[in-house]
């Protein structure tokens, strides 16, 4: 008889060993990923149509609600991370996030027409409030983190409310302002509640997570190079959409080349100043790689004659969003120890890339260009790290 995987309906949510050996990301987790993606992905899509239709407001729609799905996916991975006990409650309360998620996607197109969405009001309450539970959880289970816990509960608990209070608010101007009034009050409860006690999380496992939501947001810009792939298909052998189609690849390989040429791990064991700078560093990251494909889907709308916007704004969107990526990541691997050198390479990589964008080249072109300039960049770490002794494998 095949051994059967017994879940307990309850049991008392004790922290996990943060050095914990051959620790790694469960099914569960996997499964709270590709859901979380949907939402990523009708965000994602929201700023294509709107690049494409030369809507550049858009950014700031997409940025916000980018926002919401992000930190409610980092505060279940940060907490997963410490404390998951993978019982039957435990299990439906990741159910419940995951079901709020949905909800907070389907509100997403709402939100960008008229700037306010009760359903993603909605959905994002049913995520935090179940984080709360699952905080008020660990409290009543772990003495010694109890402090800590109790904080993240009751910190969760007001800014929600301040969330749904919000839609009483009218006005493009207050909305915004209120936005990110709430956003710096969301940031700052886990600053204040780790004061009280560090969590225990697992620093590989985190770095694991951070890995895995990268490469799934990645398929976004995939996604895009397929359509390309697909338009070329019907359309002919045009070479906007052949160079588009090279680019869309050489942009995404070299993406996921760059994020792995280093181990983020290290950035979590360090000082706390180091582990917040990277975790919340992260939604740049992850932001980015959704905005990169949405500026592909874009050009490929351009190339076929779909879009109203220009090649330029198309260009610098995309470019824009690539710089952010590598910029980003130069950043966290500087603070990972990496060479000043290499550091300047990043910096540099960045600004040619949005000088490519401002040349205003037909954009399969562009994209083209952006993807040789991404390859060069790897091609350069290659190079200059041949004599450094691989790990073992």
């Amino acid at each position: 008889m095949s051994h059967v995987n017994v879940v307990p309906l309850t049991r008392r949510m004790q922290p996990r060993d943060p050095h914990e050996q051959h620790r790694v990301a469960t099914p569960l987790e996997l499964f709270f990923d590709l859901v979380f993606v949907v939402a990523i992905a009708s965000a994602a899509a929201q700023w294509h149509h709107g690049l494409a239709e030369g809507h550049l407001g858009d950014l700031v729609g997409f940025v916000m609600v980018f926002f919401a799905i992000w930190w409610a996916w980092m505060n279940y991975t940060w907490f997963a991370s410490s404390y998951d006990c993978d019982d039957v409650a435990y299990r439906l309360l990741t159910f419940t996030i995951m079901a709020g998620s949905l909800m907070l996607a389907a509100g997403i197109p709402d939100l960008f027409t008229s700037g306010q969405s009760g359903l993603v009001v909605a959905g994002y309450a049913v995520m935090r409030f179940a984080m709360v539970a699952m905080w008020l959880r660990a409290a009543g289970s772990h003495p010694e983190g109890r402090r800590t816990a109790l904080t993240y509960a009751a910190g969760i608990s007001v800014v929600q409310v301040l969330w749904i209070a919000r839609l009483l608010l009218e006005g493009e101007t207050g909305l915004r302002a209120s936005f990110f009034a709430l956003v710096v009050l969301e940031l700052l409860v886990p600053v204040v509640a780790e004061r009280h006690g560090i969590t225990p999380f697992h620093p590989h496992h985190i770095a694991e997570r951070y890995a895995l939501l990268t490469i799934i947001v990645l398929g976004e810009v995939i996604l895009a190079s397929v359509q390309a792939v697909q338009g070329a298909l019907v359309r002919g052998a045009e070479p906007g959409l052949l160079a588009l189609v090279v680019g869309g690849l050489l942009i995404v390989f070299s993406m996921w080349w760059l994020y792995f040429k280093r181990d983020h791990a290290p950035l979590f064991e360090g000082e706390i100043a180091s582990t917040f700078l990277t975790g919340y560093g992260h939604y740049l990251v992850f932001a980015s790689v959704a905005a990169t494909g949405a500026g592909l889907a874009a050009a490929v709308d351009q190339v076929q004659g779909e879009a109203h916007a220009t090649a330029r704004v198309i260009g610098l969107a995309l470019a824009g969003a690539v710089a952010v990526y590598v910029w980003c990541l130069t950043a966290m691997h500087a603070m990972a120890g990496a060479a000043a050198a290499e550091t300047r390479v990043g910096v540099a990589v960045g600004l040619v890339l949005l000088g490519v964008a401002a040349l205003a080249l037909p954009v399969g072109l562009t994209v083209l260009t952006i993807g040789f300039v991404l390859s060069a960049a790897v091609a350069h770490h290659v190079w200059t790290t041949r004599d450094v002794a691989p790990l073992p494998a």
